[in-house]
């Protein structure tokens, strides 16, 4: 057995011999032939050990290299560098690098860098310097060339400027100076600010500078100033150089003076595309332009108006005092015309005494957009009509109108502007100074919308409008509160449905007193009930309007009716929409805190089909929120309604607001909105919108039923 024992551990030394003596055979072949030089000095300086590739690089062969001096192969100029170096690598105990240039045995020479660590050890007279060579000759050549490609580039016929890191010009090329004035002296130890025009924004440069801090690279044009104060346009490319340690180390900027380009460019364009005496669009820029308003109409599914106008009895103007005071009229109505309209609107001369204005995104609602583009028309007509001072006295001009409206490519663009131009011409036919729409059945319907308007106007003087209110029910089936709902009973139409007044009063000044009516309905309401049992608990909701919310009176006037009427505040609750929130929304945030001061509650109504982010509900001090009944009407049958209303249920939890289902008709609604977490209701599974006193029979009637 001992015989045995001693025959296992032999073989097992035997093993690890050959395992040894494999792992340095493979050690040598990767250093012998290794792409690098490995060289080992002693403290004198002598070459201990040497790979094959290093003796290569040294042209001699590995036997003669021992115990040289390696200062021998060093070029006689790099010699006292490499003597301090050599010193200072030995005194430390990090890994150090320089370049040099080296002599080989044969005469002739190479760029090498030296990487070099000193061996570990306390003996200090044992200690070696392990150096490892690398031929650099190539890439300081390539280095070099491309230094002589940057210095040929630099004198090109662009301007050149090169700044450090912090934009401090270090060095200017002629065509700087001579495109600037400022020569290099002037120019170095300046910042590029030195040719700023004030032309630029900040939010310009800060553009600028975020891109070149992360991307390293600009370019754009803008406009600077030279020496002698005029303004030139550049076209400017700009781009970061980084050092070794990956950081900026300097800027180059090139630019060409291209303000004679811009000239001739802008004066084409304005040739081609502007009318030369008031400078409007012309007809050829006016039709390219009508092209691209019916394509986004058809996009966004809104109407856009085209207003032809014809200015009355210009001609003799004209004929009278001179095309010079004609002129003059034309100026001073196109001006007119432009003060009418919104910015985005466009205002075209087609010559003579014609105009044409093209209305966009007017609304999805005929109607609507109808009534609008008459409002601007009537708007148009009446400034045209005020009298004009020209040379020899004054002068009244009016102006007949014919509307076109459009929506999508239902018709050419010439045809359009055809049908506006018959309708002008029905206009002139009518007496002048008139406005008219090309279709007729448009004018039937905007002529029965004004009578409506005058009906509306009328309705809260003759005690025509009532308060309905739509029942609020928690899970129990317990009526917590009610929903105010304007009712319009008009003595000849009968009762006036709510979507046909209220869009018209939210496009004229009506919703303001409609909606202070209805506060202070709600108002006296909440006072009477205050009184009953049965019904002191009910909250009252009232819509407010973004218009009404707006008005910078409107919290006063709010106080000032619940001080009139004797109600409860806590039992009012104020629902806005989310249109509200595309204003100013630090002004949103002051007035509603204003309100909850007074102890009002807030709900946003509509939730899900506005404006409103997380960020932006995290900033409003509401109390509860409510799920548009366009999400709960497809709840149980439409998975994306389902994920919306989960969502928003969801977010009232967290943000710790009470979250209401508006329009529930069905049971299934219900169960699925109590399955998601909604607890509070409004919708015909429970009642329809009642008046009062059947509202109170309704809570006495067994609500929960």
């Amino acid at each position: 057995m001992h015989q045995l024992e001693l025959e296992m551990q032999n073989e097992a030394l035997v093993q690890a011999q050959i395992a040894l003596e494999e792992s340095r055979d493979r050690y040598l072949d990767l250093y012998e032939l290794a792409p690098i030089g490995y060289i080992t000095l002693t403290r004198s300086d002598q070459i201990s050990a040497i790979n094959l590739t290093g003796a290569n690089l040294l042209g001699e062969e590995r036997s003669k290299l021992l115990q040289r001096r390696f200062a021998r192969f060093i070029v006689p100029e790099d010699r006292d560098f490499w003597h301090r170096y050599f010193m200072q690598a030995l005194r430390q105990d990090s890994s150090s690098t320089c370049e040099l240039t080296l002599q080989r045995g044969d005469g002739t020479f190479f760029d090498a860098s030296l990487d070099c660590l000193r061996s570990s050890g306390d003996d200090a007279s044992m200690q070696t310097l392990r150096v490892a060579i690398s031929d650099i000759t190539a890439r300081r050549q390539r280095n070099e060339e491309e230094r002589r490609i940057a210095a040929i580039a630099f004198e090109s016929q662009e301007g050149m400027m090169v700044t450090d890191p912090n934009g401090v010009i270090i060095r200017v090329n002629r065509a700087f100076t001579q495109l600037t004035g400022y020569s290099a002296e002037e120019a170095i130890g300046h910042t590029p600010a030195l040719l700023n025009s004030g032309r630029q924004s900040k939010d310009f440069y800060r553009e600028m500078w975020e891109a070149l801090e992360d991307g390293g690279y600009w370019q754009g044009k803008l406009w600077n100033r030279s020496k002698n104060g005029e303004l030139f346009a550049e076209w400017l490319t700009i781009s970061a150089v980084s050092g070794p340690d990956g950081c900026t180390s300097h800027y180059v900027g090139a630019f060409s003076d291209i303000t004679r380009h811009l000239e001739a460019e802008a004066e084409i364009h304005r040739l081609a595309y502007f009318d030369a005496l008031t400078h409007l669009p012309n007809r050829r820029l006016l039709l390219d332009r009508i092209a691209q308003a019916m394509a986004g109409s058809a996009r966004s599914n809104t109407f856009g108006a085209v207003l032809f106008l014809d200015l009355d009895n210009f001609k003799t103007l004209n004929d009278t005092r001179g095309h010079d005071v004609g002129d003059q009229l034309l100026l001073e109505a196109a001006q007119r015309i432009q003060e009418q309209v919104r910015e985005g609107d466009t205002v075209a001369r087609l010559g003579g005494d014609e105009f044409v204005v093209m209305l966009l995104n007017l609304s999805t609602d005929a109607h609507e957009a109808a009534a609008h583009t008459r409002l601007v028309g009537e708007k148009i007509r009446e400034a045209l009509a005020q009298p004009y001072a020209l040379h020899g006295g004054d002068f009244h001009c009016t102006s007949s109108i014919g509307i076109s409206m459009f929506r999508n490519h239902d018709m050419p663009v010439d045809t359009l502007l055809k049908h506006a131009d018959l309708a002008m011409y029905e206009a002139k036919s009518s007496g002048r100074n008139a406005l008219r729409f090309f279709d007729p059945a448009m004018q039937t319907a905007l002529d029965e919308r004004s009578a409506l308007e005058a009906d509306l106007r009328n309705a809260v003087r003759d005690g025509q409008l009532h308060a309905f209110y739509q029942p609020q029910l928690d899970d129990s089936g317990r009526v917590i509160g009610a929903e105010a709902l304007l009712r319009w009973q008009h003595p000849v139409r009968g009762m006036v449905l709510p979507g046909v007044f209220i869009p018209l009063a939210e496009a004229t000044d009506l919703i303001r007193p409609l909606g202070r009516w209805v506060l202070e309905s709600a108002c006296r309401q909440i006072r009477k009930w205050s009184a009953s049992e049965t019904t002191r608990h009910l909250t009252v909701a009232v819509n407010v309007s973004a218009r009404q919310f707006n008005q910078n009176d409107f919290v006063k006037e709010l106080a000032a009716i619940i001080a009139r009427t004797g109600a409860d505040p806590a039992r009012l609750k104020l629902e806005l929409t989310e249109s509200l929130l595309i204003e100013d929304i630090d002004d949103i945030v002051l007035r509603m805190q204003q309100i909850k001061a007074q102890g009002i509650s807030l709900s946003l109504d509509d939730f899900g089909t506005g404006f409103s982010s997380l960020s932006c509900l995290k900033r409003l001090p509401l109390d509860q929120i409510k799920v548009d009944q366009a999400f709960v009407r497809d709840l149980v049958i439409d998975p994306d309604d389902e994920t919306i209303v989960q969502a928003i249920v969801t977010m009232g939890r967290i943000l710790g607001l009470d979250v209401i289902a508006e329009g529930v008709e069905t049971i299934a609604q219900r169960d699925r909105l109590r399955e998601y977490g909604c607890l509070r209701y409004q919708g015909y599974l429970f009642a329809p919108p009642l008046a009062p006193d059947e509202f109170e029979r309704f809570l006495c009637g067994g609500a929960g039923s």
